[in-house]
C-alpha cells in the first residue's frame, strides 16, 4: 500500500502541482534542462509528470522516475515562480511516493545508514583517509579527509555558550579545521560557542532520497541534542533548511556566515594580496541567502581580489547523494566551473557548503575552504 503522502495537514501533491501556471520562466534558471534541453528535465515537466502519477492519468514507468532521480533540487525554479509552487515541497513529497514504488538502491541505503551513525562514519572516513594513497582514482568517490587537529577545538561549557554549533554527518571528517576557525572567530567577536556531542546528521540526505520516516527521527534527535538552546548555528548550507524547519519552535537556527558579519566591526584582517575563487551553493542563494553578509565578510579584506565562480548550468552538480549516485552526470555539471576555476588565476576556491566542497575539490588540487576557515586565516 502507497503510504499518503505529504502529510494529512499539508496540500496534496495534487494540490502542489495545480499552483503550476505551466509558465516556462523555470526552465532558464533550470540546471537540467539547460544541460539536457528536455521538457521533461524541467521543473514544469516533472510537475506534470509527478501530477499524472497522482491523479491516475498515466501510469509511472523507468525513463519517467529517471528525470525524477535527475532533479537536483537546486530550487532556482522557485526564485522565479510567479504562482509560488512550492517545488521543494512537491519533489519531496513526489520522491516519498517513488521510494514506495521503487526501493532503494543498496548503495543509497548504505549511505544513509553512515550518516545516521556519526560514529560510523567517523571511523569510516578515517580508515579511508589511511587507505586512500593506495585507492585507483575510480576509487576515490570523495576527497582525501584531513588528519585531525593536533588540537581539538576549544569548548565553552553549557552556562557560558552563547550559540551552539551543529555538525552534522559527514562534516565532522572533513571539517574539524572548519570548526576550530569558527573557534577563533568567535572569540574575535564576543561569541562562545559549545558543540553537543549527541547530535547528528540534519535528515536532509534521507528526506530527498524520500526516506521521511528517517529524516523524522533524525530531526526527533536532533530536537533532543539542542533542548534548552537559544541559537543553533549551521556551517552548511544545505543542511540548513532541514536543520531550521526541524527546530522550529524550539530554538532559532542561524548561518554562522549572518552571524559573524553582525559583529564584523570587532575584526581585523591582515592584508591578502591574493586572488581566490567564490563559488555560491544553489542552497545558499536560494533558500538560506547568507550571500549578502559573505560579500560583506570578505570585502574587509585588505587586498582579496574576489573571482566569481559561475560558469555552467547554475549547479555543481553535487545535489546531495547525486555526486556518489551518478559521478559521470555530477561530473558534467562540475567541469565548467573547474575550467573556469583553472583559467582564473586564483590560488583556492570558497565554498559555504559540505557537499559543493566535496565534490569541486575532488577535482582540483587547489585548496578548496569554507569562507569562514579562510576568514579565520586572514585575521590580524
Amino acid at each position: 500500500m502507497t503510504p499518503p503522502c505529504p502529510a494529512p495537514d499539508t496540500p496534496s501533491l495534487t494540490a502542489l502541482a495545480d499552483q503550476c501556471v505551466q509558465c516556462g520562466l523555470c526552465l532558464p534558471v533550470c540546471p537540467t534542462y539547460g544541460m539536457e534541453a528536455l521538457e521533461a528535465e524541467s521543473p514544469r515537466g516533472r510537475i506534470a509528470l509527478i501530477k499524472a502519477w497522482e491523479t491516475g492519468t498515466a501510469a509511472p514507468t523507468p525513463s519517467g522516475e529517471a528525470h525524477l532521480d535527475a532533479c537536483l533540487g537546486c530550487r532556482h525554479c522557485e526564485t522565479v515562480c510567479p504562482a509560488g509552487v512550492r517545488y521543494g515541497d512537491l519533489l519531496a513529497g513526489a520522491r516519498v511516493r517513488q521510494r514506495a514504488r521503487r526501493p532503494a538502491s543498496a548503495g543509497q541505503r548504505m549511505t544513509e545508514w553512515l550518516t545516521a551513525h556519526p560514529r560510523a562514519m567517523t571511523a569510516l572516513l578515517t580508515t579511508y583517509r589511511i587507505v586512500w594513497p593506495l585507492l585507483p582514482a575510480r576509487a576515490r568517490p570523495l576527497p582525501r579527509p584531513p588528519a585531525p587537529p593536533e588540537t581539538p577545538c576549544p569548548r565553552a561549557t553549557e552556562a557560558d555558550a552563547t550559540a551552539t554549533l551543529f555538525t552534522g554527518c559527514v562534516a565532522r571528517g572533513y571539517d574539524a579545521s572548519l570548526h576550530a576557525a569558527l573557534h577563533r572567530l568567535g572569540g574575535a567577536i564576543g561569541l562562545r560557542i559549545v558543540v553537543p556531542d549527541d547530535q547528528g546528521c540534519c535528515g536532509s540526505l534521507h528526506a530527498h532520497a524520500g526516506d521521511a520516516g528517517r529524516a523524522e527521527k533524525l530531526t526527533a534527535r536532533n530536537r533532543a541534542a539542542f533542548a534548552g538552546q537559544r541559537t543553533v548555528l549551521s556551517l552548511a548550507s544545505g543542511c540548513h533548511e532541514a536543520l531550521a524547519d526541524g527546530l522550529r519552535g524550539q530554538c532559532e537556527v542561524r548561518d554562522a556566515l549572518d552571524v559573524v558579519a553582525e559583529r564584523a566591526a570587532r575584526l581585523r584582517f591582515a592584508n591578502r594580496a591574493e586572488r581566490v575563487a567564490l563559488h555560491l551553493p544553489c542552497t545558499q542563494r536560494n533558500l538560506v541567502r547568507s550571500v549578502g553578509a559573505l560579500h560583506a565578510l570578505l570585502a574587509r579584506v585588505p587586498g582579496l581580489e574576489i573571482v566569481p565562480l559561475d560558469a555552467g548550468f547554475g549547479c555543481c552538480g553535487a545535489a546531495g547523494t547525486q555526486m556518489l549516485s551518478d559521478p559521470g552526470r555530477a561530473a558534467r555539471f562540475r567541469q565548467p566551473l573547474l575550467d573556469q576555476l583553472a583559467a582564473s588565476g586564483a590560488t583556492r576556491l570558497l565554498s559555504a557548503n559540505t557537499g559543493c566542497r566535496l565534490h569541486l575539490a575532488n577535482g582540483t588540487a587547489l585548496p578548496v575552504q569554507h569562507p569562514l576557515e579562510f576568514l579565520a586565516e586572514c585575521l590580524a
